[in-house]
């Protein structure tokens, strides 16, 4: 097919017969050419691979990154600070001196996941109306409201509504981070700038299950109250995301954000360039989540991020990772404190090595290896409380819940745990990435809070057992979804993913005489 190539700045961009791109051609008169192509290939200079003359700084990308998981640091201390008003919240009702059943503080530990789940897809219009860097230091709001109710207070209720503005809060952070990082870095370590989110928030959990240990729980309130403003100091001085500047047509402060990211002698117009072809795809969709959904990219990415959500948190992690204490308890003679400051320790292990080596690997051998390790821990938990329930001796392989247990928190953190939410910010185009994005993110609150509520009903009725089997099960369908359904993201631009789940582009361009 006969091709035409456009000069731009940074790079020639190649297009075949068919399409349609208006180009601007600076001359005294300014008038304007148009070209007729088929396909528009995203190719600027010798193709999406080439290197620039400059290479970006990295260090400016990583602190960046790390600044806005600052939030998901302190939605960690959210998460793990339940556990330290005890099994059923004695030890919160002993210290505050109010009066509290155990299904009341169910509600308080599980009320978070609703707080989180409501603040996802108005949390996507926030960012495409505000811009990513300013929706994130308004959630320093909710967060101080959240832990002053939750410090001061003097009931139930004000537990509950302090813990759901802090999940208001969390689950925002939850969305905005991975959309963040996933714009401001570059494709060769985008996977591990995403994967700080997840490192951070376990970070947050074992610190919390640390401190809980140590001193009361009003204090262990007052110490995570102070995280959000350290956030907002901080991240107050970094760049705004540039896709968020074009798609608000504001090319020279897109240009500047570059620049801060990629250091002052990196080349960015060619990345520019490249970042408005996509910008142009999913125009006429521009803010309509609804007519979004007509896109055969953005359908496509729906399907991969809400598939991944919902075996991320149906294979049972908050169950196991609730039930944990009782397991080691029971098995291995370790206290409840040491057994989550055990499973703290390992999650943040585990995410960390995830973070080494998922630009290295690949999203798909990650996700592929973590699901089908955790569908072996769950059998392999399930089958040891059935010979046990059926009066088989068990006592010599004791060992096999405590084995499971590991197993399935080390594998989780290494893929089903941060990478969902790292390929939310891969797979959809910056035009619906907040409202699609969050709508994912809304659906897999929704499912943890389903887990924690339904699994000891789940137990009750069916045995633990039969509970864990279930979580097998499901598990295994995520084997085959991932094989099937996933795509691989690694070392790819987003341009090239979007190309890849269907996207075609029609794009307005600048060239040169």
């Amino acid at each position: 097919m006969p091709r035409v190539v456009v000069d731009a700045p940074g790079g020639a961009v190649t297009c075949e017969e068919g399409d349609v791109v208006r180009a601007s051609r600076h001359t005294s008169m300014m008038t304007e050419k148009i070209i007729t192509v088929s396909e528009l290939t995203l190719s600027v200079s010798s193709g999406d691979d080439s290197k620039p003359a400059v290479p970006a700084k990295q260090l400016p990308q990583y602190f960046a990154a790390l600044s806005a998981t600052l939030g998901a640091l302190a939605f960690g201390g959210v998460l793990g600070w339940s556990t330290s008003g005890g099994d059923s919240g004695e030890k919160l009702a002993e210290q505050y001196n109010i009066t509290m059943s155990t299904s009341d503080f169910s509600w308080i530990g599980s009320v978070t996941n609703l707080g989180s789940a409501a603040i996802c897809i108005p949390m996507g219009l926030m960012m495409d109306a505000f811009g990513r860097k300013r929706s994130m230091l308004i959630l320093v709001v909710p967060y101080t409201i959240g832990w002053s109710l939750v410090i001061w207070a003097n009931s139930v209720a004000m537990f509950c509504v302090g813990r759901f503005l802090l999940g208001f809060s969390g689950g925002g952070f939850c969305v905005a981070v991975a959309v963040y990082t996933a714009e401001i870095g570059e494709k060769t370590i985008r996977g591990r700038l995403g994967a700080f989110h997840e490192l951070m928030l376990t970070s947050g959990i074992l610190i919390s299950y640390i401190l809980g240990t140590l001193i009361p729980i009003y204090y262990l309130s007052m110490t995570f109250a102070a995280v959000p403003l350290i956030f907002f100091v901080v991240f107050s001085f970094m760049p705004e995301s540039p896709t968020y500047y074009l798609m608000k047509n504001r090319e020279e402060e897109a240009r500047d954000s570059l620049l801060r990211v990629r250091g002052p002698k990196y080349d960015v117009e060619r990345e520019l360039i490249t970042r408005k072809l996509v910008l142009a795809e999913e125009l006429q969709y521009k803010g309509s989540f609804l007519a979004a959904m007509r896109s055969k990219v953005a359908r496509n990415g729906l399907i991969i991020a809400y598939g991944l959500m919902f075996f991320q948190q149906m294979s049972g992690v908050n169950a196991i990772v609730f039930y944990t204490g009782s397991i080691f308890g029971q098995n291995g003679a370790i206290s409840t404190d040491a057994s989550t400051i055990i499973v703290g320790a390992l999650q943040v292990v585990s995410t960390f090595t995830s973070l080494l080596i998922v630009d290295r690997l690949g999203r798909k051998i990650l996700l592929l290896a973590s699901i089908s390790a955790m569908a072996v821990g769950m059998l392999a938990l399930g089958t040891y409380y059935y010979l046990e329930e059926n009066g088989v001796d068990v006592s010599s392989v004791n060992w096999i819940p405590l084995v499971s247990v590991c197993l399935f928190i080390l594998m989780s953190s290494l893929g089903f745990g941060p990478i969902p939410f790292m390929m939310v910010g891969e797979l959809f185009s910056p035009q619906i990435k907040g409202i699609a994005g969050s709508s994912a993110c809304s659906f897999n609150w929704l499912m943890a809070f389903l887990v924690t509520r339904t699994f000891n009903d789940l137990v009750e009725a069916f045995g633990n057992y039969a509970t864990f089997w279930m979580y097998s099960v499901i598990c295994a369908c995520g084997v085959l979804f991932v094989i099937f359904i996933v795509p691989e993201t690694k070392g790819k631009s987003l341009e090239q993913i979007q190309r890849e789940l269907g996207a075609k582009i029609t794009v307005p361009i600048d060239v040169k005489p």
